[in-house]
């Protein structure tokens, strides 16, 4: 992981599961971490962990679904490390229901931090990485990005969104710019947030089985896999679920 030293790497959603995994992962490879999410007591635990680990990491309180909030996130970036060399979108939410129960506050609710939250951190990095012509954005979709099942319609809507976007991005930007874009869709991951959108039998059935989720450190190793790989190579997208899953 050669290639991760000393990289300046932002992470939304880094109080948690995925980002969380990210950022340890990450921090022990050299990379100098920005983290981002709603919960400061959680990221401040987390900053400390990787201090302790003789890492180097900061942390600022975000709101992905606010635009000024990136913008200031990116700022503080900068003013710490004088340069981004990539984002990590990893921030998102899937409270799943059926299109009839009507849970219109929900879609709002997946569609402000899904899609809105991915294309705030693309707007705030992108000047930046323009400039200095290189930087790498990854945005985390899921499998259900590729696939739509009854009760994810909107989830699997929204994240079919950040795969046209971060497609979107790698067409305008790679070329031009140098900055590489990844999608990476995991499939079903021992997350809270994961775990905790399925209905109650189904959750069961998955904490009981240790094969039916993957460790967020898998989706980690994915996102470093990217990274670390020569600017000259874009990992355009990765799709990794359990071994188990069919769908």
């Amino acid at each position: 992981m050669e290639n991760l030293k000393s990289k300046v790497i932002i992470i939304t959603g880094a109080s948690s599961g995925i980002g969380e995994a990210a950022a340890k992962l990450l921090a022990q490879n050299g990379a100098k971490l920005v983290l981002a999410a709603r919960r400061e007591d959680r990221l401040r635990d987390i900053v400390n962990d990787i201090k302790q680990e003789g890492g180097e990491a900061v942390y600022m309180q975000t709101n992905v679904t606010s635009a000024e909030d990136m913008q200031k996130l990116v700022q503080f970036a900068l003013q710490q490390y004088g340069r981004i060399d990539v984002l990590v979108n990893n921030a998102g939410i899937m409270p799943n229901s059926p299109l009839n129960e009507l849970k219109i506050q929900e879609w709002d609710q997946m569609i402000d931090v899904n899609i809105k939250g991915v294309l705030y951190g693309i707007a705030a990095v992108l000047p930046t990485m323009r400039e200095q012509q290189s930087g790498h954005i990854i945005n985390v979709s899921s499998l259900m990005g590729h696939k739509v099942i009854p009760s994810t319609v909107v989830y699997s809507a929204t994240k079919f969104a950040v795969r046209a976007i971060s497609e979107g991005l790698r067409q305008e930007e790679s070329p031009a710019s140098h900055i590489r874009s990844t999608n990476i869709s995991p499939g079903m991951t021992a997350t809270d947030t994961a775990i905790g959108s399925l209905p109650s039998e189904y959750q069961d059935m998955v904490n009981q089985n240790s094969g039916m989720a993957i460790s967020p450190y898998s989706v980690a190793r994915a996102i470093a896999f990217a990274i670390n790989e020569p600017e000259d190579s874009g990992v355009n997208e990765i799709t990794i679920r359990p071994t188990l899953q069919a769908i």
